[in-house]
């Protein structure tokens, strides 16, 4: 059986729609939604509201980590629309959703990303599509556990949860073949971000039941450029399956037959 499995899709539609081809099935490990992006500050929600120029200035004070300016600056932009600003994110975000999940193969089997909004996934998943979160399923003959969202950080994205919370999640999935998540472990080579140059937040949990229960596989995204895309932890292959905006390519895993 062969999988394809993509993270931090960020928007990319046109390369979503393809990303089954060849497949028996897609996993979708989050953060389909695109705020802003590092890369061409032009493009995401933020620029689209509030111009080039503001996502320029947004963006940099974030990189340098001013996050206190970055969220006044941010404050104040969400002010200048007219009325409650929750009804322009909210129409933002239905649109890239209604778009990804149309261009979204079947079947998939999804979790969530830090970045994503989980009570706006129902309204567009389609038939073939298996949204799991703090939940396993099997595929394959194997059995597959999925654990969304992240944990918390000074950039504050939609679906940040407490570690307690996280770490139920975790521990409601237990032993598996597969563990699918949006967040890595907490092994710093698997965190660290090379182009950002800074540390992403992993898992404490994940890690507890990687050396616990050895499953075979560990498959997460969050950490576009990562200083190590695999780490071996015992009999367990931690496999960071990479940034789906930029390289438009799934991650292929091979299950035996």
């Amino acid at each position: 059986m062969r999988l394809h499995v993509v993270s931090d899709v960020h928007g990319r539609s046109d390369a979503l729609a393809k990303a089954g081809e060849g497949a028996d099935a897609l996993i979708c490990l989050g953060d389909l939604i695109l705020f802003v992006d590092y890369e061409d500050h032009a493009q995401g929600m933020f620029a689209d509201l509030f111009g080039r120029e503001a996502a320029d200035h947004f963006i940099a004070l974030r990189a340098g980590k001013r996050f206190d300016e970055a969220r006044r600056f941010s404050r104040q932009q969400w002010a200048s629309l007219e009325g409650d600003p929750w009804p322009h994110i909210e129409r933002a975000c239905r649109a890239q959703y209604a778009e990804l999940f149309a261009a979204m193969p079947a079947p998939a089997y999804l979790t969530y990303g830090n970045v994503d909004l989980p009570a706006m996934w129902p309204e567009f998943a389609r038939e073939g599509h298996t949204i799991l979160d703090g939940q396993t399923t099997e595929i394959g003959g194997l059995t597959f556990g999925f654990v969304g969202g992240g944990l918390r950080t000074e950039y504050r994205t939609p679906y940040e949860l407490d570690d307690d919370v996280y770490a139920a999640k975790v521990a409601a999935v237990g032993r598996v073949d597969v563990l699918c998540c949006h967040i890595p472990p907490a092994v710093p080579e698997l965190l660290y971000d090379t182009v950002a140059r800074r540390f992403e937040r992993g898992s404490e949990a994940v890690l507890e039941l990687i050396r616990e229960t050895q499953p075979k596989y560990v498959l997460f995204g969050h950490v576009h450029q990562p200083l190590a895309q695999r780490v071996r932890i015992g009999r367990t292959e931690c496999v960071n399956v990479g940034h789906f905006r930029s390289t438009g390519s799934p991650y292929v895993l091979d299950l035996p037959g």
